[in-house]
């Protein structure tokens, strides 16, 4: 429990100065190309056939990602527990994405300012899955700082707790899952059966996390100082968090929409479709840039808190699991 503990605060702080240098490979990247090939194989039948071939899918993911973790683990650890510290640590750092959200999101922002409204969408496109060519400067805005709202809970705090709750292990079983959602989950033509279970499982993985999130950054709101309103968050969250098609997808975003006074949602186009959703958030004033910079920032202040709430719960475990001779 020790070197766990000190694992994760590590990783932790890894994933906040170094983000994803591009150079390096990401264990991501590999999921979805296990993902990528899985479904090659699998794909064909009709709508009950897609249905289990998806199942399938899912299971062998979701299986085979937290058992790569689990065997270098036991390698790392029984050569050397420093070792295994190391590496735990390491897996815990590439897990964790606050740093390469900011990042990308803030390239939008960049564009924005130097007036590059073409370069913007395209950068935009990068963190989003809805069409972007269309969207003019207030559009970018909020689309990015919906992404980085809603990833405060998929890219941080959702595998930030399942990490400390059962280590790169069960960190990595969340990153499966959530990266099969990203890649085959789509209510379209193309996924709609073989994607579903996909779809469903993550929906159930972050029923809990993203509500746990949305807590963490009402909180941030209330510490964040005058450009957040805590008591607007609080208000907006409970009246709009349920305006989503997913059940998680607007429990972040309602907060973030409140904390800053601006509307997020409305309709989008995916795949060249409108999809009709409601607006979350009052427009109390007009999105601009430095939005995204805020969204950030409250980004930022919701990771650490989230750091020290796990770190705080995890120490009481150990102690008290010393204490009771276990």
């Amino acid at each position: 429990m020790k070197y766990h503990i000190i694992a994760f605060f590590a990783g932790f702080i890894l994933d906040m100065i170094l983000g994803d240098p591009y150079f390096l490979p990401h264990p991501v990247r590999l999921i979805g190309g296990l993902i990528s090939t899985a479904e090659n194989r699998l794909r064909g039948g009709g709508r009950s056939s897609q249905v289990k071939k998806g199942v399938w899918l899912v299971i062998i993911v979701t299986c085979a990602a937290p058992l790569a973790a689990a065997f270098l683990l036991f390698l790392a650890y029984l050569f050397h527990p420093w070792a295994g510290v190391l590496a735990e640590a390491a897996m815990t750092y590439q897990i964790l994405a606050a740093k390469c959200l900011r990042t990308e999101s803030m390239k939008v922002y960049r564009c924005l300012k130097d007036s590059h409204l073409m370069e913007a969408r395209k950068a935009l496109s990068m963190i989003v899955g809805r069409d972007t060519g269309h969207l003019g400067e207030e559009g970018i805005v909020r689309a990015a700082v919906e992404t980085v709202a809603e990833n405060t809970s998929d890219g941080i705090i959702a595998p930030m707790l399942y990490t400390a709750l059962g280590g790169p292990v069960m960190g990595f079983w969340y990153k499966a899952v959530n990266t099969l959602d990203s890649m085959v989950g789509y209510k379209n033509e193309e996924y709609l059966y073989f994607g579903r279970a996909a779809a469903r499982l993550d929906d159930a993985a972050n029923y809990v996390p993203s509500r746990i999130s949305a807590w963490m950054m009402i909180f941030a709101a209330v510490l964040g100082g005058k450009r957040f309103s805590g008591r607007r968050a609080y208000a907006i969250y409970r009246r709009d968090s349920r305006k989503h098609a997913s059940p998680n997808a607007a429990q972040t975003e309602s907060v973030c929409a409140g904390a800053l006074g601006i509307r997020l949602a409305g309709d989008a186009v995916y795949f060249g479709k409108t999809v009709k959703k409601p607006y979350i958030g009052d427009a109390l004033r007009k999105a601009e840039a430095e939005d995204i910079r805020y969204a950030n920032r409250l980004m930022y202040l919701t990771a650490w808190i989230g750091e020290a709430v796990c770190l705080l719960l995890m120490v009481f475990v150990w102690r008290w699991t010393l204490s009771a001779g276990f």
